[in-house]
């Protein structure tokens, strides 16, 4: 709502200046006239097209839209093991930082620029997760659609829409799984500054990743490299490393990472250490803007899995013309 009253403000203040350029056209002083004229128009103008970017941005922010799967979560003590095997690994890096899965981060005072709070839901019982259907959470997870339609900002930044169907489902049966903790997080959970809201509106802003209506499947768990791209495929690496994972480019909106063609000089053990420990085989730490801890808690099968991929993935354009 305070959005929106800037917006008001935006426009009335739009509204005032186009008047005082009317009074200044009327002053006899040419320098007057004309220095007022200009420099009102020229606000004018300014606010003017903020409050269309802000305007398109509120617009944007009610455009994403995901269809409700008919999906009814059996629960096995299975699918709760393999869901806390994947939420300890990729979801914990912003549910878990307050306590396992009771969210509470603002991943926006993690952004280059502030763009308003981006605050990760509790996705215990105390949360809103508990009213909502299988279906509902399924589509958050998918596609970052809540169970009221709203649009999951930051959930549809990430790569999680690449979880199979039936890892997402083991997943949502491990968040059924949790008892009540922590407290009650802001709703809607994101919430965009006006300076959000106009790059949104300005194309400045990732529309999301793209609404997946079909079915996932996962190659067979294992440490092979096949298994290691899919793990990668969900895993947010690639916001961070760049599309190919090889290195991070000026402009993204997570930190600029590192080629990881740098882990073909490293042993599987050497590897699995620095993700365990935090600490490279050069010895240097590695960054805490690196998820490396929740990444670190994959089991050593998939993390060598994950391993046979980065070593057998195709060279960097730097490597190959050295």
């Amino acid at each position: 709502m305070s959005n929106i009253i800037w917006l008001m403000t935006l426009l009335a203040l739009t509204a005032v200046l186009v008047w005082s350029g009317t009074r200044a056209w009327r002053l006899k002083k040419s320098v007057l006239k004309w220095g007022g004229l200009g420099a009102t128009a020229l606000l004018a103008a300014a606010t003017f097209s903020v409050s269309v970017l802000v305007a398109s941005g509120l617009v944007k922010l009610h455009m994403r839209s995901a269809p409700v799967q008919n999906v009814k979560v059996a629960g096995t003590a299975e699918q709760i093991e393999r869901g806390r095997a994947i939420s300890d690994s990729f979801c914990g890096a912003c549910h878990s930082k307050t306590g396992t899965l009771t969210g509470g981060m603002d991943v926006g005072k993690e952004l280059p620029i502030y763009l308003g709070a981006f605050v990760s839901a509790n996705l215990t019982p105390t949360g809103r997760v508990s009213h909502w259907s299988d279906g509902d959470i399924f589509r958050a997870i998918r596609n970052g659609v809540d169970a009221d339609g709203h649009w999951l900002m930051m959930m549809s930044y990430t790569s999680a829409s690449r979880l199979s169907d039936e890892d997402t489902q083991a997943l949502i049966a491990y968040i059924r799984s949790r008892p009540p903790a922590g407290g009650e997080i802001a709703d809607p959970p994101d919430q965009l500054n006006l300076l959000g809201l106009a790059m949104l509106g300005a194309g400045l802003l990732p529309s999301g990743k793209p609404i997946v209506t079909g079915v996932n499947f996962a190659p067979p768990k294992g440490p092979t490299a096949r298994y290691g791209e899919y793990i990668l495929s969900y895993q947010d690496c690639r916001e961070c490393h760049g599309p190919q994972l090889t290195g991070g480019v000026p402009g993204q909106l997570g930190p600029i990472g590192p080629d990881l063609n740098i882990v073909k000089d490293w042993t599987r053990d050497a590897f699995v250490k620095t993700l365990r420990t935090g600490i490279d085989p050069g010895g240097h730490v590695l960054s805490e803007r690196m998820p490396w801890r929740p990444i670190g808690k994959m089991d050593d099968e998939d993390l060598t899995a994950v391993f046979e991929y980065l070593i057998h993935m195709p060279g960097s354009q730097t490597t190959a013309t050295n």
